[in-house]
C-alpha cells in the first residue's frame, strides 16, 4: 500500500530531494551490473508526498553506488558470497556498520556471527537487528556520528551536558573558613 492507507507499514520519504536521491541509487544499478528486480519507481504512488515504492536489487557488488552508500530508503540490495569467511569479511570490510543480520538454524554459526562481526546492531534470524529503546540503537564506523549514540542509556551523555558542583555547608559554630589541606 501506498503509506496513506490505515495500516501501511512505510510512508513517505522525508523530502524531495531524498526520494530523488533514493530513485537515482536504483536507476544506476542496472548500469553497474546489478538486477532491479522490483523497481519501485513503478509503483503507483500518491502523487502528494514524496513517496518512492519498495526495490529490490539483486547481484549487487561493492563499487556499486547501490552497495556503498546508505541509501536511508526501501531498496533492499541482495550481496551474494560462497561462503562464511566471505560473508564476515565482507561485511566488515564495508564503511558502515549499522546493522547486519544472519539466518541460520545452526546455534555454532550465530555464536561466530555475533563475535566476527563489526558492526553496532547484528540480528540472529531477525531481518532488522532494531533493539528496544533501553539499548542503544545505531551503528559502528561511518555510521555513527561522534562516539555516543543518541537513543539508550547513552542518550543521557548525548543530549546532556553534565556539571559536577561540589559544596560544603557548615553549621554557623563552624564557620570559620578552612581550605582543606593538611596541616603538618
Amino acid at each position: 500500500c501506498d503509506g496513506t492507507t490505515p495500516g501501511a507499514d512505510m510512508g513517505p520519504v522525508i523530502t524531495a530531494a531524498s526520494k530523488e536521491r533514493i530513485e537515482g541509487f536504483v536507476a544506476g544499478a542496472a548500469a553497474e551490473g546489478a538486477t532491479v528486480v522490483v523497481d519501485g519507481r513503478d509503483h503507483d504512488m500518491p502523487e502528494q508526498g514524496f513517496f518512492t515504492g519498495p526495490t529490490l536489487v539483486d547481484n549487487v557488488a561493492p563499487g556499486m553506488a547501490v552497495y556503498d552508500e546508505e541509501i536511508f530508503g526501501p531498496v533492499l540490495s541482495v550481496v551474494r558470497v560462497d561462503t562464511y569467511d566471505q560473508a564476515v569479511e565482507l561485511i566488515n570490510n564495508c564503511r558502515y556498520a549499522n546493522g547486519t543480520a544472519v539466518f541460520t538454524r545452526d546455534g555454532r554459526t550465530a555464536r561466530s556471527f555475533k563475535f566476527d562481526i563489526e558492526v553496532g546492531m547484528v540480528g540472529v534470524n531477525v531481518p532488522i537487528p532494531v533493539p528496544i529503546g533501553s539499548f542503544s540503537f545505531g551503528g559502528w564506523k561511518d555510521s555513527l556520528f561522534g562516539d555516543t549514540h543518541m537513543y539508550g542509556p547513552e542518550s543521557f551523555n548525548f543530549y546532556t551536558r553534565r556539571k559536577v558542583v561540589t559544596e560544603r555547608w557548615p553549621l554557623p559554630s563552624e564557620s570559620q573558613i578552612t581550605m582543606g589541606f593538611p596541616v603538618n
